[in-house]
């Protein structure tokens, strides 16, 4: 199956090159490439060792007793037959939260060893760190990755050209509307498929977007099913009904007692922590937006929840798909809120994987008169607004009244629009955003 470049590919052969290097851990959701990134690094080596806790349960033995990094290395080249050389070899662990040994012996290969080159992922892997509290700190680097970016899916159809059209848009620049058109529909399709690697190699390997929303049905059903290994005592139906409360509540504040009939404000609570653990979904909290950092004003207990990826989104809300294909009534394509979803996954994708983003909201609430921004980043000049508009017009009172409340110098509209520039609004297209988010933060 051919690979399909990513953006931490670039990171990778970084890490790769560096004469002082840490034991890399990559950390995100299941499903979202983390051991195929490894293994197109692989290539790059003379050797490639891949160790799979899951698969080769005999090899935690290994890592018992005295966890000597050389000893562990002779041990499973002799196991697999492969040569484990510092600078000729990657290492890889997978599935590492099943072996806590292996995961407590990363500080080690650091330590004592650190001229190896070693990679650790797994897919439940923010589990196991939660019973390591201070887990090998200083000593391993985490690289986090999430489903494929508009960019990257540009780039697996074969539309690099496109893709550097885009990029040289900028709001006092638009770009030609025939391009313009092009991508937005591109993007409509990428709404529908979402950025899950599998869904997007079978769009690319056969074009046929039945096969892909068979797919994302498969995913969505292996989602559910691992729901059993997150946490003993929490019932999997539980997790499950609140999994999918979350598709239906997309856009809006979460509320716990539309997520569940027979559980409580507890129950629901713990089920909603563990789902943003695995990756799967993804939290934005209602944000004061008073000053800098911006991570002072959240409130925690206000939040909205996103589905990792859109076009899991769209199979959890039972969209109808034939509608948001030929539609020009971009309503209908952002029924369910998908526009506002594939926003907020630009800005995550757009920022550096070593480390996680926070994304906020504001939003205000007074008799007869709410006002809600859909997302204030933090930039370099300082806050930033963006209102999410799925179509082509819509009022931005909200975007007005926010920016004359806090004294911001300029906002962002996002939406179908190309790029423009008007009083002190920037326009930037949806299909851009990760671009311009990248430019000013």
């Amino acid at each position: 199956m051919k690979y399909l470049i990513r953006t931490i590919d670039r990171e990778l052969e970084l890490w790769k090159e560096e004469e002082h290097r840490k034991p890399l851990l990559l950390r995100g959701a299941r499903q979202v490439g983390k051991s195929s990134v490894v293994r197109n690094l692989g290539r790059k080596f003379k050797y490639y060792l891949e160790v799979n806790f899951e698969s080769d349960k005999e090899v935690k033995a290994f890592f018992q007793g005295n966890l000597n990094p050389k000893a562990i290395c002779e041990n499973l080249s002799l196991y697999y037959e492969t040569p484990v050389v510092a600078g000729e070899t990657l290492l890889f662990l997978d599935e590492i939260q099943g072996c806590r040994d292996a995961l407590a012996s990363l500080r080690f290969f650091y330590e004592r060893y650190p001229e190896l080159h070693l990679i650790a992922a797994g897919s439940l892997l923010e589990f196991a760190l939660t019973d390591l509290p201070s887990f090998a700190v200083g000593r391993v680097r985490s690289i986090f990755l999430y489903p494929m970016s508009f960019d990257e899916f540009l780039s697996a159809i074969s539309l690099d050209g496109l893709k550097q059209v885009k990029q040289q848009g900028n709001p006092s620049h638009p770009i030609d509307e025939i391009f313009h058109r092009k991508l937005n529909e591109q993007l409509r399709k990428f709404l529908i498929l979402g950025g899950m690697p599998e869904v997007v190699s079978t769009y690319v390997r056969t074009g046929d977007m039945l096969k892909c929303m068979r797919v994302l049905d498969d995913l969505r059903i292996s989602f559910h099913d691992d729901f059993a290994k997150y946490k003993e005592n929490v019932p999997t139906l539980r997790i499950r009904e609140v999994f999918d409360s979350v598709a239906e509540q997309a856009g809006g504040r979460f509320m716990y007692s539309k997520a569940s009939k027979e559980s409580n404000y507890r129950q629901v609570k713990e089920a909603v922590d563990l789902l943003i653990m695995s990756g799967l979904i993804i939290p934005v909290y209602k944000n004061s937006a008073n000053g800098l950092p911006i991570g002072a004003g959240m409130n925690s207990s206000i939040f909205k929840l996103l589905i990792l990826d859109t076009g899991l989104l769209q199979r959890m809300a039972q969209l109808d798909i034939s509608k948001m294909m030929v539609s020009d009534d971009w309503e209908i394509v952002n029924k369910g809120a998908i526009a506002e979803q594939f926003a907020a996954l630009e800005i995550l994708k757009s920022g550096s994987p070593f480390t996680t983003t926070s994304l906020y909201f504001w939003q205000r609430e007074a008799k007869n008169s709410n006002a809600e921004v859909d997302f204030v980043l933090q930039g370099k000049d300082g806050i930033l607004p963006i209102e999410i508009k799925s179509g082509l017009k819509g009022s931005m009172r909200s975007l007005y009244l926010f920016m004359e409340e806090k004294s911001i110098a300029y906002g962002v509209r996002s939406s179908m629009e190309n790029f423009s520039e008007y009083n002190n609004i920037k326009v930037c297209p949806l299909y851009a955003l990760g671009d311009f988010v990248q430019m000013i933060i």
